[in-house]
């Protein structure tokens, strides 16, 4: 498959994971654009161990797990003026609120309730993540039920 293919089938669903990650649509964009430079770079070498999806789908939740940890190393500063938030026109209320949700979840949450959003299989989620089949299917139930009861206390 050739790279405009792979970027056409996963952009959108390469985004939506790095958004359910760490929650802030510009630095969304910028993971899943590393993502696709990282893809570009080493599709020739790609040994076809695996499925292409699973591939591109690791190397973005690798850059995201890289990102928070810059994060978590770099000092944040306060800004000295209060910025107003300009709200994502482009996002439905309710898509916004299970990213808002989602962001709350633990790293490893994160990662697998947004394979999952993407229909992700998963036995590939086990095989992304480093888990069992039936642990990644026990974790999807609880978080789901999370978000639900999140969803609940929010008056959705």
């Amino acid at each position: 498959m050739d790279f405009e293919t792979l970027y056409r089938l996963y952009w959108g669903k390469i985004f939506r994971v790095c958004m359910g990650y760490v929650g802030d649509r510009d630095l969304a964009q910028d993971i899943a654009q590393d993502t696709f430079v990282i893809v570009w770079q080493q599709l020739s070498s790609f040994r076809n161990e695996s499925n292409i999806g699973t591939w591109i789908y690791r190397i973005a939740t690798n850059n995201c797990l890289r990102q928070l940890e810059k994060q978590k190393r770099s000092t944040h500063q306060e800004l000295s003026h209060h910025l107003p938030e300009e709200k994502q026109q482009d996002l439905e209320p309710q898509i916004q609120l299970l990213y808002q949700f989602i962001a709350e979840l633990p790293e490893i949450d994160r990662i697998i309730i947004s394979l999952e959003l993407e229909d992700v299989k998963q036995a590939e989620i086990a095989q992304i993540v480093g888990l069992s089949e039936s642990n990644i299917r026990v974790k999807i139930h609880r978080i789901k039920e999370r978000l639900n009861k999140r969803f609940k206390e929010h008056g959705e």
